[in-house]
């Protein structure tokens, strides 16, 4: 049996949107984690590298519009989807209802778990526009904030969410 041909076809890049542009990285790369390669090729910094295992959530971002851990989530997981990190949520000039709601509670003291925090709680308000406490506590479990800033995020989710926070 003849051997196949040398292809001269280059490996096809690997096409991820990122906060609404799309995005190529090299087929070589597809074993990174997304977060090297947001934070480190596309300098979007707002998302913060934790525990690096998933559990801590500050490396949340969305992926098609669910939470995911970027720091467990590699390149060739996200080729051919969206992504959309806390940079892509909003801007200064027009914040999102949740990082409004997040400066208006205060609800930040390091910042390094905020990020995670507001796109897992943009999530929540996408699926329910205005969840309970205890839906909001549920959603944001796998989060953890060494500030002990918990009760002030709990009510910016709920004021994002129109409800009175209490």
């Amino acid at each position: 049996m003849p051997a196949k041909p040398a292809s001269s076809k280059a490996p096809a890049r690997l096409m991820i949107t990122v906060n609404g542009t799309p995005r190529s990285a090299a087929p070589a790369d597809g074993d990174m984690p997304l977060i090297y390669w947001l934070r480190d090729q596309l300098g979007l910094s707002g998302t913060h590298m934790g525990c690096g295992k998933g559990e801590c959530g500050a490396c949340a971002v969305l992926i098609d519009g669910e939470p995911a851990r970027s720091c467990q989530t590699t390149l060739a997981m996200a080729a051919g989807r969206d992504v959309t990190t806390i940079e892509g949520l909003g801007t200064p000039q027009s914040p999102h209802p949740v990082q409004a709601a997040f400066m208006a509670e205060q609800a930040a003291q390091c910042g390094w778990c905020t990020a995670g925090m507001v796109v897992e709680s943009a999530a929540l308000l996408a699926r329910n526009p205005q969840p309970g406490p205890d839906e909001a506590k549920a959603a944001l479990d796998g989060h953890l904030c060494r500030c002990g800033s918990h009760h002030r995020v709990l009510r910016a989710v709920l004021r994002a969410g129109g409800r009175e926070p209490s």
